[in-house]
């Protein structure tokens, strides 16, 4: 940095004589300027030694190449007054007194000197870059206030070069705006395939989410990557531009407000302490590895039965956390010998158990293996964790273990009735914590819906008063993780899922955001319609959060403790054990009784009923 500023001292000092000499070419009168200063060297020097103390002075060299044309022209300005006026005084000491008007072409020369020097070093410097690192082109549509701010911070950014623009306002159309053309948006597929451009950059944060889905529509069969741009006070905020331009999230299609929590709390609970996350590399399990890290725990196991899905997060966890001890673990939590070994050898502090089958056709269809890892696997790793001596133990538990009419619920219920007989006697402190759906895992009707659409529909909804809670998986691992720190043992934590949610309402607002009309009977010229295909099977209407009757808050705004029953030690005992045998036998018919007897809402015969 400092060999930098000294080259740009030294740009400085010389201009001052090729500024003389240029002065007095210039000059038709016959008075040789340069020669007048020249014939004192003494006074050559010290106007040139005074270049270079006005230079520094005035941070000239301190100015990056790439922000130069703000400030750094009116201090080059100031530079060139200020050195030409010290010219004329050290000429009126000599003999060969010039008018002042020689130092005004002198100063006018030595401010265009410095500017342009610094316009050829940002020249010189931006092909170099250029070379070793191709600039993506990108078109930035919305050529207003928003585009040209993002047009000027993008002509310095070392990957992105601006093209162009484009905006739907015709007076705009063939003209020049900030130094780029304005093109129409039907020329996109021209100018896309002339310029090379590789990304559109959305440049209208006030659109409409609608019309915003509606361009994003329009734009990806281009093969272009689309970013929208958040806000104008974003991209003046203290963080890279690139980090600006936020793909459009599905999530914005269900308008629900997101909160952050202060996890103080939680990060005194799982600072230096070892955690083991099963389930590691699902949806849930995944982003509480990755929020678990930044609380500083002093080693992370990670538990996985799927190769891939271990292998992935921890590529991805070793590379964001290099300083972190992680343990991938393959296997699953149905082998408690494996389970407990894990534990013993790395000294686990913390257990978090998301590991489960969730998706309920699938379970639905398969209750044997189901039932095998959701339950008997969660008690194996719950008896592994006591003889291992784990401090706490919280259950990933879900809305559709509450009076469940499927296989998957009702095994998740059977999970929450086995840890709060564990959290009778000595040993971890067990709980659990029940929240509903969760926006982006796998399975989630975000993306299904995504998918039709784009297919051109028709949009599929099982019933057209089914409704959902919906979570964002930050905000539930969030609040998970803080339920860990604030459990006393035997807790059932609840998290507020706000309102739930219409699914049809959900559907129609997606299609319209993406720039199509729903097909219905008052609508028949529509785009994309929407078909009932009935209840599937084990599905309810309607989920719930409670068992029992009521609820206790707790010190966070977002977690209430629920009040509910539960089965003495021998009744789980007599259901573990009926359990047990049905699934050693393969015996469905014995393990839907088991669910029927002890599971408020199952039945035996794998029926459903709303609720």
């Amino acid at each position: 940095m400092m060999q930098k500023r000294w080259i740009l001292v030294g740009f400085d000092v010389c201009i001052v004589p090729a500024a003389l000499l240029l002065a007095n070419f210039f000059r038709s009168d016959g008075t040789d300027v340069g020669a007048a200063i020249w014939e004192n060297g003494s006074i050559a020097i010290a106007l040139m030694v005074f270049a270079a103390m006005v230079s520094l002075f005035l941070g000239l060299p301190r100015i990056r190449l790439n922000g130069f044309e703000t400030n750094g022209v009116h201090l080059a300005f100031a530079y060139a007054v200020m050195v030409a006026g010290v010219g004329a005084s050290l000429n009126s000491l000599v003999d060969h007194a010039l008018p002042w008007s020689a130092f005004v072409n002198f100063g006018l020369i030595l401010f265009i000197g410095i500017v342009g020097s610094r316009v050829l070093l940002r020249f010189v410097l931006m092909t170099i870059l250029s070379r070793r690192h191709p600039r993506t082109a990108v078109l930035i549509y919305g050529a207003g206030r928003t585009g040209i701010q993002l047009a000027n911070a993008l002509r310095h950014d070392a990957f992105l070069v601006p093209v162009g623009f484009v905006d739907d306002n015709p007076a705009l159309h063939r003209v020049f705006v900030s130094g780029l053309p304005v093109w129409a948006p039907i020329e996109l597929p021209r100018v896309v395939a002339e310029k090379r451009v590789s990304k559109v950059l959305l440049a209208m944060p006030s659109l409409s989410a609608v019309k915003r889905s509606r361009i994003h529509h329009q734009l990806v069969p281009l093969g272009v990557d689309v970013q929208a741009l958040p806000s104008f006070a974003q991209l003046t905020g203290e963080e890279a531009l690139p980090s600006k331009l936020a793909p459009v999230s599905p999530a914005d299609f269900l308008q629900r407000k997101s909160f952050q929590s202060d996890m103080t709390l939680a990060r005194s609970t799982f600072r230096d302490r070892t955690v083991m996350v099963t389930g590691a590399g699902g949806s849930i399990g995944s982003e509480l590895c990755r929020q678990l890290l930044a609380l500083a725990p002093k080693r992370l196991v990670m538990m996985e039965s799927s190769e891939l899905a271990l292998y992935s997060i921890d590529l991805e966890l070793r590379g964001l956390f290099p300083d972190v001890e992680l343990v991938p673990v393959l296997g699953s939590v149905t082998d408690e010998a494996l389970c407990r070994s894990v534990m013993s050898r790395e000294g686990v502090h913390i257990l978090l158990h998301a590991a489960a089958y969730k998706h309920v056709p699938l379970v639905e269809t398969n209750p044997i293996a189901g039932l095998r890892n959701n339950v008997l696997g969660t008690k194996a790793l719950a008896d592994a964790a006591r003889d291992s001596g784990v401090e706490r133990f919280i259950l990933v538990s879900s809305d559709k273990a509450v009076r469940p009419t499927n296989v998957m619920g009702a095994s998740k219920r059977l999970s929450e009735l086995i840890i709060q007989d564990m959290a009778t006697r000595p040993g971890p402190l067990f709980s659990m914590v029940r929240f509903g759906n969760v926006l982006g895992s796998s399975g989630s009707v975000i993306p299904l819906f995504q998918d039709q659409i784009a297919n051109g529909g028709p949009v599929t909804l099982t019933h057209e008063a089914v409704t959902r809670y919906f979570m964002t998986i930050d905000e539930a691992a969030r609040l998970l993780l803080i339920s860990s720190a604030l459990t006393t043992g035997g807790d059932v934590f609840v998290l507020d899922m706000g309102k739930p949610v219409a699914i049809i309402d959900l559907a129609r607002q997606m299609i319209e955001a993406a720039g199509y009309t729903v097909r219905d009977a008052a609508h028949p010229d529509g785009d994309i319609e929407i078909t009932v295909t009935g209840l599937r099977p084990g599905e309810k209407m309607h989920e719930e959060l409670l068992i029992g009757e009521g609820r206790v808050t707790t010190e966070h705004p977002k977690i209430t403790r629920a009040r509910e029953s539960s089965l003495s030690e021998i009744e789980v005992a007599t259901f573990l054990r009926d359990l047990r045998e049905a699934v050693d036998d393969n015996d469905t018919a014995a393990a839907r009784a088991v669910l029927a007897r002890w599971v408020e809402g199952a039945m035996a015969d794998g029926s459903q009923r709303q609720a």
